[in-house]
């Protein structure tokens, strides 16, 4: 079963462009990632300070290999430095038929 990942990220003051560059350099080397089917950010238009990524992954297991990797522990610890307030992940399931 898939899993859709939404997480949510506001950087702190005149970290902006550091949190943009920070998630378009995780794009290239998660979808490389076999179990990755999309992975994208997205800026919100009116609080230029809050992005948000919206990712897929064929499954728990793709998405718990993503944590394992390089790519993701060295923009976890960009994160750390640039955000205003903790990310806030939502892990998403497709929902049951009727």
């Amino acid at each position: 079963m898939s899993v859709t990942v939404i997480a949510e990220c506001l950087a702190a003051p005149g970290r902006e462009d550091r949190l943009r560059t920070a998630l378009e350099a995780m794009i290239e080397p998660s979808l490389e990632e076999p179990g990755c089917l999309a992975y994208q950010p997205y800026a919100d238009p009116n609080q230029p300070a809050r992005m948000v990524v919206v990712e897929e992954w064929a499954g728990p297991q793709a998405l718990a290999e993503h944590f394992t990797t390089d790519h993701f522990h060295h923009v976890q610890q960009v994160l750390d430095l640039i955000l205003a307030e903790p990310m806030t992940i939502r892990r998403l399931t497709p929902a049951p038929a009727g």
